[in-house]
């Protein structure tokens, strides 16, 4: 199994729909950050779905090592 790449050291910032589902890239190698794209395939890492709760702006992990998977916690200040 491949590590998750780090696309950035920030969230990136996502308007969410209340009861839709979303994918969110485990691997960082998808080009639709946060987002999985399929990029993942050879890595044996999945994307995360979920089903946002609240409709709104939502802050996604960018670095994939928030422990609060798919939000961002703050780890990227410590890397």
């Amino acid at each position: 199994m491949s590590e998750a790449k780090i696309p950035q050291k920030a969230p990136y910032e996502a308007e969410l729909e209340a009861g839709k589902k979303y994918a969110w890239c485990r691997c960082g190698r998808s080009a639709k950050q946060p987002f999985c794209d399929g990029s993942h395939s050879a890595t044996g890492l999945k994307p995360m779905i979920f089903t946002a709760e609240k409709a709104g702006t939502h802050w996604l992990c960018g670095c994939k090592q928030t422990a609060g998977q798919p939000f961002c916690d703050g780890t990227h200040g410590k890397l």
